[in-house]
């Protein structure tokens, strides 16, 4: 059974609200769940102290036992201090598609051609 350390949503229609939760990886998101041990309001203020609240004993725990954190909890964990979270890196992600690498090379193509004709 792999654990996962993850967000489940709760609160109305335009104000979540999350509770930190370890569930089995294979439960749905908001379904069942083993232990709560945090919550998140993405509604506070960033500089809010009860914006993420965890607790720390029981994370500790459940991470030596194996439980792995889904990224955005990991976040919580980095700026806690109980985890490292590496930094990623995608150079990919801003390269254009190869439509628009076409289109990109072929406006570059008109463009370059007035100026041949016109000297």
């Amino acid at each position: 059974m792999s654990l996962k350390i993850r967000l489940t949503r709760g609160g109305a229609k335009k104000r979540p609200y999350y509770r930190i939760v370890v569930a089995d990886s294979r439960s749905p998101r908001d379904g069942r769940f083993i232990e709560k041990v945090g919550t998140y309001d993405p509604m506070k203020p960033k500089d809010d102290a009860g914006r993420v609240i965890l607790e720390t004993e029981k994370i500790q725990a459940w991470l030596a036992k194996g439980a792995q954190p889904t990224d955005r909890v990991l976040r919580f964990l980095d700026a806690a201090g109980l985890l490292k979270r590496t930094a990623r890196n995608n150079p990919q992600k801003a390269v254009p598609g190869k439509k628009a690498q076409e289109r990109a090379e072929a406006k570059a193509a008109a463009a370059a051609a007035p100026e041949g004709e016109a000297a």
